[in-house]
């Protein structure tokens, strides 16, 4: 889609809240190359950064946090450890990590957590695992649909609804996002506290500014 800095800086200028940065092969080659691109931004950029993708150790993070991250985001080695993120939330605080959720439904009822980028299953059932996290010191929740990522077709409302009524830190809804209803639709269906976009700004769908206004015209409170 073009240079990843180009598009924050872009993306800044016109008003967006936060920025995610995900390295969506990290954990496969185990290998994190993303940080460069950070430090690059960093230099432009001033709202929050969170940066996710092969963090599987303290030191991993130490490297997040100082090419210019505000948080850290983890998923595969929660899962294979999850009092990493004890350990983690004690030394950086628990507003410094983020808990990332690849969520599948199950065939009966329910959702299974995956892994590498919606590749490996865990056996994981993600309610029961954002409780746990929770516990164990994250400060807040990124939980992405793998059913409808990029499908451009809406979120899943029970997925957030689920997740959001098991706990109490911030839950950040992504993977649907096709058009500004899908927005209005999620944040009137659901208490959740943020939304993460990509294709919808990628692809010029719809620009932030008109987004914003979209929101704002239906109730939602949002940073104009």
């Amino acid at each position: 889609m073009g240079s990843p800095g180009e598009l924050t800086r872009q993306y800044y200028q016109q008003g967006i809240d936060e920025i995610i940065f995900m390295d969506v092969v990290a954990s496969l080659y185990g290998r994190n190359n993303i940080l460069s691109v950070v430090e690059d931004a960093a230099r432009d950029v001033f709202v929050p950064m969170t940066v996710g993708g092969g963090i599987r150790s303290i030191d991993d993070i130490v490297a997040v946090l100082r090419s210019g991250a505000d948080k850290v985001a983890i998923n595969t080695e929660a899962i294979k450890r999850p009092q990493f993120l004890r350990v983690a939330s004690e030394t950086f605080g628990g507003q410094c990590i983020v808990l990332s959720i690849e969520a599948k439904r199950r065939d009966g009822e329910g959702w299974e957590a995956f892994t590498d980028n919606g590749r490996e299953r865990t056996g994981v059932d993600v309610l029961d695992w954002v409780r746990e996290a929770e516990d164990l010191g994250v400060g807040e929740i990124q939980v992405t649909s793998v059913d409808q990522e990029g499908t451009r077709k809406g979120f899943d409302l029970e997925l957030v609804k689920q997740v959001r009524d098991r706990v109490t830190v911030p839950v950040v809804a992504c993977g649907g996002a096709g058009k500004p209803d899908h927005l209005s639709e999620l944040f009137t269906a659901t208490d959740v506290d943020a939304v993460g976009c990509a294709s919808l700004f990628h692809y010029d769908i719809c620009p932030i500014p008109e987004l914003k206004k979209v929101l704002a015209n239906g109730g939602q409170a949002v940073r104009l």
